[in-house]
């Protein structure tokens, strides 16, 4: 067997817990409209542009994962909408489900998705994930910087060309843990599903304590005070490898991402690249990797690349931690990289 075909034929990457890695997030640009204080700096410094991978190297290297296991792809940002060129590359995906792609999907803060929706349909995207933390006007200016209006219109498009939607709700103590039961009533008058996410260490500014969090628990209790709140197995966990907690209320689906109090980290099957080609096995990963250079050699098709691509993200995700809690025990006395989310993706 040559070296090629032995490539070929070890398709799946795995870490040293045996968590198999079949969902790739990418994020295509680091720039964003909104300014919410758990993902963006207040003073970001956004990437050069010529610094970005080209939608053509993102592609390839999308073909490359595909070929060794990846299933889903999400495209995040940032806001991927602000990148001109993304409806295109959502288009050219389409060709990498014969490969054995699943889904493609896209994270968005809407506020561009009433010119987009249509074309984002037409181009085959799959599903959307939706940042909305808020429904009271005045409030969701102060998390944002921008109008709620623009978003909820982005979402009335979404379901009006029959685009799957999930809402994500951060919640953080003291701002907008009183949204919880609006924005559950609103999905449930909307027939849409909402996730709340518990506030993670991934603001720009580093300003995070776990005395801003919302927990799982305190969420459960406030939603209890006005629906019938049941799990939707019997010890609420997790369907496979999804991040969110599941449960109804009054019969309709609600998911709770629960990192910090609960943390899904045992069955992660996800990886990360940035938009400069920057490689993460862990959203909290206190070192990626640098992959452009490889990257590039893939798009041009230089003789081993995929060999030294392979070897690279083999090794690098064999290494992935056990999990958040881990990372968080083994830094506790040491500094660790600025994360921030507009950076990385959701």
């Amino acid at each position: 067997m040559n070296m090629m075909t032995e490539l070929e034929t070890n398709t799946r990457f795995v870490d040293q817990f045996g968590r198999n890695k079949c969902k790739l997030r990418i994020s295509v640009t680091d720039r964003c409209n909104f300014k919410c204080v758990y993902c963006m700096p207040e003073h970001p410094e956004w990437m050069k542009k010529h610094d970005l991978l080209s939608f053509e190297e993102l592609y390839q290297f999308c073909d490359f994962m595909v070929r060794h296991g990846i299933e889903f792809i999400r495209i995040t940002g940032g806001e991927p909408l602000l990148r001109q060129g993304v409806v295109h590359f959502v288009a050219q995906l389409q060709q990498l489900k014969k490969l054995g792609l699943k889904r493609i999907s896209m994270t968005t803060n809407a506020h561009y998705l009433k010119q987009y929706a249509q074309a984002l349909k037409q181009a085959g995207l799959d599903d959307l994930n939706i940042s909305l933390d808020s429904l009271d006007v005045q409030q969701f200016k102060q998390l944002t910087q921008k109008d709620l209006s623009p978003v909820l219109e982005g979402i009335q498009a979404a379901q009006a060309v029959g685009l799957p939607i999930k809402i994500n709700s951060v919640l953080m103590k003291g701002m907008n843990e009183d949204q919880i039961l609006p924005l559950a009533r609103w999905s449930v008058q909307q027939k849409i599903i909402l996730r709340f996410i518990e506030f993670m260490p991934l603001d720009g500014d580093r300003k995070w304590s776990s005395e801003h969090v919302v927990s799982e628990q305190q969420i459960l209790e406030i939603l209890n005070t006005e629906f019938a709140v049941t799990s939707q197995d019997a010890s609420s966990v997790r369907s496979s490898s999804e991040p969110a907690r599941q449960y109804f209320i009054d019969g309709h689906p609600i998911g709770i991402i629960s990192t910090i109090t609960n943390s899904f980290c045992g069955t992660c099957d996800r990886v990360r690249l940035t938009a400069q080609g920057e490689f993460y096995n862990c959203l909290f990963a206190p070192q990626g990797l640098n992959l452009k250079t490889e990257i590039k050699a893939l798009n041009a098709s230089e003789p081993l690349s995929e060999l030294s691509l392979h070897a690279a993200l083999s090794h690098y995700i064999w290494n992935k931690e056990s999990g958040f809690h881990a990372i968080q025990q083994r830094l506790k006395n040491q500094p660790s990289r600025k994360i921030s989310m507009h950076m990385i993706g959701g």
